[in-house]
């Protein structure tokens, strides 16, 4: 008997359907398993057996054919547990199969029937509601992941025998509702963080203010202990709430590498990852056999923090340099070539020199010259292009650690971010894929980006007598335009221009000697 059940494979972050054949052409065991799949399909014929065994069914005796189509598709992991041991009883005439093509089926078994938690709930879900499935039955653990879908019944179960009683007819299965616009907007502000723990600092939470307005990668350069860890963590509670759309394309990636806790829902709050210096490359930007998404997606939406940047291996930062560029990741393999999301904020912090006492006010470098400069020299001039302001962080006074004078709370910088950021989105509205002023290419900013004659003079006579170097032109241009958005200006003034000149540190010739 031939019986058709239905799963989904997950590329990159979408579906695709899999249509899981069984049939019973006769003869006697060994059963098999053809259409691509790799060892850990092929080993759940042991455990779909022991499962249906141990569930109080008997295990099928006759042999047995499974194809996994379409077949030039690699089928990988043991979420197809579930559907290829239904279809298993359906064709040796143990359970009913006229229902079973209104519903995709995802779950891993354990020995004792029990199923254990996948990844990729959502794009799955996304999927068969674009295909006009009835209903999605995956495991609870994955329920309110997947209950995010609209006009999709999502049914969470924890064992084969209550899906083998909702195909008989012997049990009813609630589908799980979730009202996911209630719950999103419920928690977006609520953060464990908030820059009114910050004492001091005032120079470098205005920088950072500037970088969430625009949308700009930013390094922080300071002493040990200064606080550039702290005021990075803080940064995502400025920017500018996940939309929806935003929202669902993060929770997308979450969920393909199963980074999403147990019975978690949409994600609402922008993410902050922080990858330790020893990452691998692939680690950081997405690959291996089966290529996953690395931390430069897992930042998409939000933040990527780089602690000690220096630190990190040369061919790992390197790897970044076209994904910041693009906003995007393609990982190439033989037979497939995937694209992952990768628009994220980039926010780094560095020692001024090894010991970390570069033009400390009060402890003395033990740094030569040469030393410094080549400490700095770890990080390229053209991952340096990508980095829009480098803010100098210094040690906080005793003075205003000890005040009780409460610092501006994150709640009242993130209303001036997200005025700012609704003059850019109106200014780019008919640019795709741009929405803020980091985005702006370097037509755009001959376009958008005018600037007086005092402007041009002041500009010019920084370049000469602070030594920038001439990459820097059109990144102070970018900030300036940002810090006018802050400013509710219409032009680039000459004070915006200033400002912008003074984050750029790392572009001065002789820095660090």
């Amino acid at each position: 008997m031939l019986v058709k059940v239905y799963g989904s494979a997950v590329q990159g972050v979408d579906a695709i359907t899999i249509t899981i054949e069984v049939d019973t052409p006769g003869g006697m065991p060994p059963n098999v398993i053809v259409g691509l799949p790799d060892s850990a399909v092929k080993e759940s014929l042991e455990r779909i057996t022991s499962a249906i065994k141990n569930s109080g069914f008997e295990r099928p005796r006759m042999r047995m054919v499974v194809n996994m189509a379409p077949a030039d598709i690699r089928k990988a992991g043991a979420a197809y547990d579930l559907p290829i041991a239904i279809g298993m009883l359906a064709a040796s005439e143990q359970l009913p199969h006229e229902d079973l093509s209104k519903f995709v089926i995802m779950g891993e078994l354990s020995l004792d029937g029990s199923l254990q938690p996948i990844k990729g709930a959502l794009p799955i879900a996304i999927q068969a509601r674009a295909e006009h499935f009835e209903g999605l039955i995956l495991p609870r653990q994955n329920a309110r992941e997947a209950a995010m879908v609209n006009n999709l019944r999502v049914y969470g179960v924890t064992h084969i025998r209550e899906v083998i009683a909702f195909f008989e007819g012997r049990q009813d299965l609630e589908p799980l509702n979730v009202n996911t616009r209630e719950e999103f907007f419920q928690s977006q502000y609520d953060f464990e963080f908030d820059f009114s723990d910050v004492k001091g600092q005032e120079n470098v939470k205005r920088a950072l203010e500037i970088a969430a307005a625009g949308g700009h990668n930013a390094i922080l350069i300071g002493p040990p202990g200064a606080g550039k860890t702290m005021l990075a963590k803080r940064i995502p509670t400025i920017l500018p709430p996940l939309s929806l759309h935003e929202a669902l394309e993060t929770t997308k990636i979450h969920s393909v590498a199963g980074k999403l806790g147990t019975n978690t829902s949409l994600i609402s709050k922008r993410p902050f990852r922080s990858p330790h210096h020893t990452i691998s490359d692939v680690a950081l930007v997405g690959g291996g056999g089966i290529p996953q998404p690395g931390e430069i997606s897992l930042a998409h939406n939000g933040v990527l923090f780089l602690d000690e940047l220096p630190e990190f291996k040369r061919t790992v930062l390197e790897v970044m340099r076209q994904p910041m560029e693009e906003r995007r990741v393609s990982i190439s393999r033989a037979k497939v070539t995937i694209d992952f999301p990768a628009s994220f904020m980039l926010i780094a912090s560095m020692n001024p020199c090894p010991c970390g006492y570069f033009n400390h006010p009060e402890k003395e470098c033990s740094c030569s010259p040469v030393m410094v400069q080549r400490y700095l020299n770890k990080i390229s001039g053209p991952l340096l292009d990508r980095i829009d302001l480098h803010v100098e962080v210094t040690p906080v006074a005793f003075s205003e650690l000890s005040s009780q004078r409460l610092s501006e709370g994150s709640h009242e910088i993130r209303d001036r971010v997200i005025k700012a950021r609704e003059r850019q989105v109106a200014r780019f509205g008919e640019s795709s894929g741009i929405y803020a002023n980091a985005q702006m290419s370097s037509k755009m900013l001959k376009e958008i980006c005018q600037i007086s004659a005092v402007g041009q003079n002041l500009l010019k006579a920084a370049m000469d007598r602070l030594n920038l170097s001439a990459r820097a032109y059109d990144r102070i241009l970018k900030v300036s335009r940002t810090i006018a958005d802050l400013s509710d200006s219409e032009d680039i003034r000459p004070e915006h221009l200033a400002e912008a000149i003074q984050y750029r540190s790392l572009d001065r010739e002789g820095w660090g000697g």
